[in-house]
């Protein structure tokens, strides 16, 4: 049974904007998802119509085999959500927060212990979240989330507003839950987020799935190479990289070389070609990112600056 499935799922608003068109997304249970695309890609549309905040034009939605629409109370008892901008209510502490959304689902969740692992322990746990920052409303948010062991927990944009040890702390639960059994599905601009937690990823663009799969399946899909980057004492006049069976381009900036291979296995021949003819000061390797994925299935479209610089608060 897949924890979310959507088949056809379409929103319109009006008759000139399709936010979302004829989705066919399938999240099996047990991974790390990641939801990925420009604003006004129809992420969060497609958040709210799983969720049934908004009621699609067209298509169906079931999580954990249940239809979105028929079956909200039992779903939402067993799911978490953290949704983007967090709303919390001043007067409340976290604990008194906590307690709401353990009383509402009937569990017998230690308040205390949640807080302490989404770092609002001691102090915080008793101020009026009023008086919390936004990362500190994001951590309350992600603790409600937690409550009752859920079998599935859908984030949107989970980690902002936190500081990038935060962030940190953000993935390592999300990789506790996943350990658990836990299906996470989230949306994000932090694309290192996304590359260092998820099993895989979807990439929306214009209200359609662009492409759907592991990075390893996407990166192989697109077959964009494997870069290579060589810093060294002095560039050779005759290194004839191009020449070596696998290798596709060459770049030289100063006495910084970068190849870009068609398979990793090509980058040892690289390394041996220029040791031969120089001294190697550093070697940058890498594998195509998945910025590099989303801007090449996004039609040139980058990342928000938030994904590449984080906002640092709380």
């Amino acid at each position: 049974m897949a924890a979310i499935q959507t088949i056809g799922l379409t929103k319109r608003y009006g008759e000139s904007v399709l936010a979302v068109d004829d989705l066919a997304l399938t999240v099996e249970e047990g991974e790390v998802f990641g939801f990925l695309g420009p604003n006004g890609a129809g992420k969060s549309t497609t958040i709210n119509m799983i969720l049934d905040f908004v009621r699609p034009t067209d298509g169906t939605a079931t999580v954990l085999g249940l239809d979105a629409q028929a079956d909200t109370d039992e779903i939402r008892h067993r799911i978490g959500v953290l949704p983007e901008g967090v709303s919390v209510y001043d007067r409340l502490t976290a604990r008194e927060h906590l307690q709401w959304v353990i009383d509402t689902k009937g569990t017998g969740d230690d308040p205390d212990a949640i807080l302490e692992r989404v770092g609002l322990a001691g102090d915080d746990a008793d101020r009026p979240a009023g008086d919390y920052s936004k990362g500190m409303a994001q951590r309350l948010g992600f603790g409600m989330a937690l409550v009752g062991d859920p079998d599935l927990l859908i984030l949107d944009e989970p980690s902002s507003g936190l500081d990038p040890a935060g962030m940190q702390e953000m993935r390592d639960i999300i990789a506790e839950e996943a350990d658990r059994g836990t299906t996470v599905f989230f949306s994000s601009h932090i694309l290192g987020e996304v590359e260092a937690v998820c099993d895989r990823i979807g990439i929306m663009n214009e209200g359609h799935l662009a492409a759907t799969g592991t990075l390893g399946e996407l990166q192989d899909e697109l077959d964009l190479g494997v870069p290579i980057t060589l810093k060294v004492d002095a560039v050779p006049e005759s290194l004839e990289l191009e020449h070596i069976e696998g290798v596709r381009s060459v770049q030289v900036d100063g006495t910084t070389i970068t190849a870009t291979c068609a398979e990793p296995a090509v980058k040892a021949d690289v390394v041996r070609r220029v040791l031969s003819a120089t001294e190697i000061r550093d070697i940058i390797s890498e594998d195509v990112s998945v910025e590099q994925l989303f801007h090449t299935y996004t039609n040139g479209e980058s990342a928000d600056d938030a994904a590449l610089a984080p906002e640092v608060t709380a």
